[in-house]
């Protein structure tokens, strides 16, 4: 579990891809200092468990799914990631609840800029566009986030200073590639209604 607030700005070290897998050297700081075999760390927001730990460099292995779900097979040495480890039962929840299950990616459309923040807008695939609703917290590579705006095909966020200087959503253009994760609750909420019996139980009209 976490909760898509960003502690430190990692570096890729290296990505060898093996078949359909990958193994994913990342060199973070921060989360290093206590991170150890079976842990869980948010890239770009996607949920990887810790295989190996050298000194500052953290090793992952990426299965195909998360390949093909995700735009972790699309880094390359020095790219900047996001990276959050799994949150205690002690901390705070500054976030939303995040998974670092994405459901998908999408690009990044335009960048607006304010006084000392920016408006940027992202694509928003069809398949999930019934999870995402204006003032909704959706996760933009691992980052908690607010819509400020919602269409057919697109959303907006609002960025601040520090998301701006601490997260790779600082320096991304028009066309890069972002990995999203829905609310979940949303989900949930969908699929019970599904269920045979759900309109009844639930005293919810379809």
């Amino acid at each position: 579990m976490f909760t898509g607030i960003v502690e430190e700005l990692g570096q890729v070290v290296d990505l060898q891809h093996q078949g359909d897998s990958a193994v994913l050297r990342v060199r973070g700081e921060e989360v290093s200092t206590d991170a150890v075999h079976g842990a869980s760390i948010a890239v770009n927001g996607v949920c990887l468990t810790v295989t190996a730990v050298d000194q500052d460099v953290v090793v992952f292995d990426v299965m195909a799914e998360t390949l093909h779900r995700s735009s972790l097979g699309a880094l390359a040495v020095g790219h900047p990631v996001n990276l959050e480890r799994a949150m205690a039962a002690t901390d705070r929840f500054g976030g939303h609840i995040v998974q670092g299950h994405v459901d998908g990616t999408a690009s990044l459309v335009s960048r607006t800029p304010g006084d000392r923040w920016e408006v940027v807008r992202m694509g928003l695939p069809a398949g999930l566009a019934r999870y995402v609703v204006e003032k909704g917290s959706i996760t933009v590579d691992g980052v908690s986030l607010t819509v400020s705006a919602v269409g057919e095909d697109f959303f907006e966020v609002s960025l601040i200073p520090t998301t701006l200087a601490l997260t790779t959503l600082g320096t991304k253009q028009a066309g890069d590639p972002v990995n999203l994760e829905v609310d979940v609750i949303a989900k949930y909420v969908e699929r019970l209604l599904q269920l045979p019996g759900a309109a009844a139980t639930t005293g919810v009209l379809r």
